[in-house]
């Protein structure tokens, strides 16, 4: 494996499992994944 592709898996791994798992103060403390579906649901209910 290069560089270039090591590079290019560990910022994969990042944007899409760790960023979406990682809580976030900001969020209350949540993971993204679940604000947004938590989110999603209180717009489809009013």
């Amino acid at each position: 494996i290069s560089r270039t592709e090591a590079e290019a898996s560990i910022r994969e791994y990042i944007e899409i499992f760790y960023n979406r798992q990682r809580r976030h103060s900001r969020l209350g403390h949540v993971a993204p994944a679940v604000f947004a579906q938590n989110f999603s649901e209180q717009q489809a209910c009013g």
